[in-house]
């Protein structure tokens, strides 16, 4: 079921135009924009688009305009798990890396690796997103083992096309959670983040 929901809704995601693909994603970056938690962040991590992803490259540069430290993915295929690299300029320090991704270049890497406990903020793709926070990636689980191990503490903040939105995704142990969803509609504060407010009240 997992794997058929996730084939469904990519390929909605991919028959979007460019065209729309870019209008939706300015629109997903305005409303993130206004969220008190992005403003006040001053670590954001973000992952950087790739093929029919909502685009981050826009929203990375407003980041580092707004004077705000960001880092982006590196992937370890081998180790399965993600590093935090800081960029500050993005059209020289990002070649095409794993799977043709737009990737820290390597040299870049030995002098830009980032404490990931720093992370106050984590931009995270994905396949499939539920309004409650649930999340369906790609199949790896590379974003749940950064998530989970490497940056807890971070706020996490799933966008999304609209048409990638379903009523309950089907969860295993090891999902994580998002704290907010963003698509080019509205907000979604989501089960973690609530929970989180229960627990402070």
């Amino acid at each position: 079921m997992r794997r058929l929901l996730r084939q469904e809704r990519l390929a909605a995601r991919d028959r979007l135009d460019s065209r729309s693909r870019n209008e939706k994603s300015s629109a997903i970056h305005r409303l993130l924009l206004a969220q008190p938690v992005v403003q006040a962040a001053t670590h954001c991590f973000l992952y950087v688009h790739f093929r029919s992803e909502v685009e981050t490259l826009p929203l990375l540069t407003t980041l580092l305009a707004a004077g705000k430290t960001v880092s982006v993915p590196l992937t370890l295929q081998k180790e399965k798990r993600l590093l935090a690299v800081q960029i500050t300029e993005p059209t020289s320090q990002l070649k095409p890396g794993c799977f043709g991704i737009l990737e820290p270049d390597k040299e870049h890497v030995a002098q830009a690796t980032i404490n990931p406990a720093t992370i106050e903020l984590a931009l995270v793709p994905g396949s499939v997103f539920d309004c409650q926070g649930g999340r369906l990636g790609y199949g790896g689980g590379f974003y749940d083992r950064f998530l989970s191990q490497d940056a807890p503490q971070a706020v996490r903040i799933g966008l999304a096309f609209a048409l990638q939105l379903t009523d309950q995704v089907p969860l295993e142990p090891h999902d994580q959670l998002m704290d907010i969803l963003v698509t080019e509609e509205q907000c979604y504060t989501c089960q973690r983040s609530r929970h989180a407010q229960d627990r402070n009240l």
